[in-house]
């Protein structure tokens, strides 16, 4: 009998997705666990496999479709069977198509009101303009202004002769004096539409600022060691496809500091606390639709060439939107490093629901006193971001000292 199939929950913290691409046409046979399409989720591009066998009869759901959980995207069934009933059982429940830069005549359309304007036209007449004040959302204003359009003598066609994102269009599309032309050098802000990867961090960030008592913790580290270390292990290891950098140094050394200062090492649920026993880090990594922080498990038991090798997979994964859901699930402890950018200090957001990240800085070079004496050293910002609710100040602090001890004398993460 053909069934109606709707968008499963692909993550843990996934309430809608965006159907990126249909592996099936309509007509072919799916058999059970076959990979039907592509879904982007809030974390990452997830594969949507068939709970179900027969044939693909109806694609509900066009690529490109942004659903909620349970909406129908397809229909499956036997060949030849009818499915009308189902196609207006479906009607109700139909996904809502991901928004994108609308072209130039396709955004007076989505701003106009629903009501007919020329009804509005007729029961309202429009007020004069002589001494009057432009009937405008701010938004047409705004976007009058930045394309130098003069409203003072626009008909508007919304209600009570208002100006709306239509006329705004017929405005910009009249030919404008030379002079005006000239004036005209402003572009238009290019409108981008959030994925649902954005979505959920600008909801996830703005949750963990607002629920979190955040506070900060910064020790400045002397790099010249580690500096030394990492070039070292370099010349060791060449030849072995490896080269490892001072952001491996800085993962080790927080894993075997999560062990022995194992209060950070921690996360928080409801009033439950959970102190954890493996060191699972969740390293962030920049990809153009935003920031994903997937896990590199048992931390404090790899090698640096492994951690490199684990961090460098990762990111590939995460750039290719090739990362599962556990890849992203079970974190207990972030970092976050800037340094790569030149970034000399900044703060990160905690992730919830974890006790604390950590913010690496760049090595920076500049004179330091060794011995009573000025010379050139290194040095390198560190930051930790507590939930106080969970790690007291006096825990934060000495998991940092002991960070610093290991960072400074980095041959013992070697042993």
């Amino acid at each position: 009998m053909a069934k109606i199939i709707g968008l499963p929950k692909l993550s843990p913290t996934m309430d809608e997705g965006v159907l990126v691409a249909w592996a099936k046409k309509e007509g072919d046979t799916i058999e059970v666990d076959e990979l039907l399409a592509e879904v982007e989720t809030d974390k990452a591009t997830v594969e949507f496999r068939s709970f179900d066998r027969g044939v693909l009869l109806k694609i509900l759901a066009p690529e490109g479709t942004t659903l909620k959980l349970d909406q129908p995207v397809a229909i499956v069934g036997k060949e030849g069977e009818d499915i009308a009933e189902l196609l207006e059982r479906a009607k109700s429940g139909g996904g809502t198509p991901a928004q994108a830069p609308a072209p130039k005549g396709e955004a007076a359309s989505q701003a106009a009101p629903a009501e007919p304007a020329e009804k509005e036209k007729a029961e309202a007449p429009a007020p004069s303009r002589e001494g009057e004040r432009v009937l405008a959302s701010p938004l047409v204003r705004r976007l009058a202004r930045e394309r130098s359009l003069d409203l003072s003598g626009v008909e508007g066609s919304g209600p009570r002769g208002r100006v709306i994102m239509r006329d705004l269009e017929k405005l910009e599309s009249k030919p404008a004096p030379a002079a005006a032309k000239a004036s005209a050098t402003r572009e238009a802000p290019e409108r981008v539409p959030m994925s649902s990867m954005r979505k959920t961090i600008a909801r996830r960030l703005s949750e963990s600022k607002r629920e979190i008592p955040h506070y900060y913790l910064v020790v400045d580290v002397d790099a010249e060691a580690l500096v030394e270390a990492r070039a070292e292990v370099n010349r060791f290891l060449e030849g072995e496809g490896v080269k490892v950098s001072i952001n491996d140094f800085v993962l080790k050394a927080a894993a075997l500091a999560l062990r022995q200062v194992p209060e950070v090492n921690s996360s928080l649920d409801g009033d439950t606390i959970f102190r954890h026993r493996v060191v699972d880090i969740s390293v962030a990594v920049a990809i153009p639709d935003g920031l994903v922080t997937p896990v590199l498990r048992d931390v404090d038991r790899l090698s640096l060439s492994e951690i490199n090798r684990g961090v460098a997979e990762l990111a590939k994964k995460a750039k290719d939107k090739k990362l599962r859901p556990d890849d992203l699930e079970g974190g207990t402890f972030s970092v976050s490093n800037l340094g790569m950018y030149g970034i000399d200090e900044f703060s990160a957001v905690i992730n919830p629901p974890q006790a604390a990240i950590l913010a690496v800085s760049a090595v920076r070079e500049e004179p330091v006193v060794r011995h009573g004496m000025v010379a050139p050293g290194k040095r390198m910002k560190l930051t930790l971001s507590c939930d106080h609710r969970v790690v007291d100040g006096a825990v934060g602090a000495q998991f940092l000292r002991v960070l610093r001890q290991l960072l400074e004398r980095p041959v013992r993460l070697l042993a």
